[in-house]
């Protein structure tokens, strides 16, 4: 029987100690007793990218990911892509250096990609300089940088998910724009805070793995009330 291996630890900024483990081919990043993702269960981190897209009519989007993980929403993103421009943010380098280093078939050539405009920061800075004219509004808001809406990995995430965050997360979104939050699981009261937020709101459940398969998960899809 094949074990997991300890391949790597980063020490998230201000927040928990996150470990990449593998596991035969498999990779899978860990959270104390919680696996907050894994190569065996990608469908619904790109159904996030994919279900942005079906919903979203822009010729040359410019989206906006938080926050990079294994790069399963980026490159479901990608593939969506002919022009626009992927701006992703990713709190921790050592999470882009796993991509590029152990799990470098998984990554392909992605973060080569031209379309791609890498941060290392906080998402969440990329939105105060999106609503303070810094850079431009985004189409989409892809947000998935916890297990849900609340601040696991870092407690400073949990300002994404209150009334004000997601009035910035709105106000940083170009006229039609659609914000999208993954979560492991359903969570009404966040649900209603979205509405609460000038947002029409749409929850869609998703399996981890295809063919209806794997844990069940859930999208919120946001769109500003005109």
């Amino acid at each position: 029987m094949l074990k997991r291996e300890l391949i790597d630890t980063v020490q998230i900024p201000d927040g928990e100690e996150l470990e990449l483990f593998s596991h035969g081919r498999d990779f899978m990043i860990v959270l104390g007793h919680n696996e907050l993702m894994s190569t065996r269960m990608r469908f619904s981190e790109e159904q996030l990218a994919e279900l942005t897209f079906d919903r979203l009519k822009v010729e040359t989007p410019r989206i906006l990911i938080g926050g990079y993980g294994m790069g399963f929403t980026l490159r479901a993103a990608l593939a969506r892509m002919d022009k626009g421009e992927a701006v992703v943010a990713e709190i921790a380098e050592k999470i882009v250096d796993w991509a590029r280093g152990p799990m470098a078939e998984l990554t392909g050539d992605s973060l080569d990609d031209p379309r791609l405009n890498l941060n290392i920061c906080d998402v969440a800075a990329l939105i105060d300089d999106a609503n303070d004219g810094t850079c431009e509004k985004f189409d989409a808001i892809l947000l998935d940088v916890d297990n849900g809406p609340d601040g696991m990995v870092r407690f400073d995430n949990n300002r994404l998910y209150s009334r004000t965050g997601l009035g910035k997360a709105r106000d940083a979104l170009k006229p039609g724009g659609m914000l999208a939050i993954w979560s492991a699981a359903p969570d009404h009261g966040f649900k209603r805070r979205m509405m609460e937020s000038r947002m029409h709101v749409e929850e869609v459940n998703v399996r981890s793995r295809p063919n209806n398969k794997g844990a069940h998960h859930v999208i919120w899809f946001g769109k500003a009330r005109v």
